[in-house]
């Protein structure tokens, strides 16, 4: 009889802890049901709402809708902002559902996973604005050098705009924590290697053409004649 006792007992132990565990398990797929309606909620009222302030119309002149449709999806960046609200939800529920349940390990793992979706969706607003404000910066640029009769206009316009979303994209990358300090020395590096290339181009090889060029874009105003040159 002892034998059967000690036979059964890892059993019963077994049994014990599949009763503790299945009211915690009910409670996390009630957790996870729950979190999936109201991801389905906040996504929707996230679009919905910045549609309603036009932000899509900001994300399309800025150029970032028309990125993500020649990558090949008919999404545009409202739609991607709807749904990385729809998983910070979804990741807010699996750590409240794990926690419940004790499994400790995986909502600490869940936990770090919902630390940086966050990010990324600041990273994404900061794209957003920084490519509208470029683009805006860089028609102003060019309808100047028109009205200005100032050359090559465009041109300059496109090196501004350049300069800018490469400003914002270190931004948005620092701001993810993705490379650090090695993408900021590297812009730097670039950019000094940029400036000192135009300032040898105009200083050495292209003497003649910048002085051509900035004769071009800024006439040197005609001097009225002197007195004495008079007839």
């Amino acid at each position: 009889m002892e034998k059967v006792d000690v036979m059964i007992e890892p059993l019963r132990a077994f049994l014990a802890e599949v009763g503790i565990f299945l009211p915690r398990l009910l409670l996390g797929v009630l957790i996870l049901a729950a979190g999936f309606i109201i991801a389905k909620a906040a996504s929707f009222a996230v679009r919905k709402g910045l549609r309603a302030i036009n932000f899509h119309i900001l994300t399309g002149r800025s150029g970032m809708d028309g990125f993500l449709q020649k990558g090949g999806t008919s999404a545009d960046t409202t739609d991607l902002l709807g749904v990385l609200v729809y998983w910070i939800v979804i990741l807010a529920a699996l750590i409240v559902a794990f926690n419940s349940m004790g499994l400790a390990y995986v909502t600490e793992l869940l936990g770090r996973v919902m630390i940086f979706v966050p990010r990324i969706f600041v990273a994404l607003l900061i794209l957003a604005f920084g490519a509208y404000f470029a683009r805006f910066l860089a028609n102003a640029i060019a309808t100047y050098c028109h009205n200005a009769g100032i050359r090559d206009g465009d041109t300059l316009a496109k090196l501004a705009r350049y300069a800018i979303m490469a400003f914002v994209v270190m931004i948005a990358l620092d701001h993810l924590e993705i490379g650090g300090v090695i993408v900021r020395q590297t812009f730097l590096i670039i950019l000094g290697g940029l400036m000192l290339a135009v300032a040898l181009a105009f200083g050495l090889g292209g003497k003649d053409w910048a002085a051509a060029h900035l004769q071009h874009w800024w006439p040197a105003p005609k001097l009225p004649p002197k007195e004495d040159e008079l007839p």
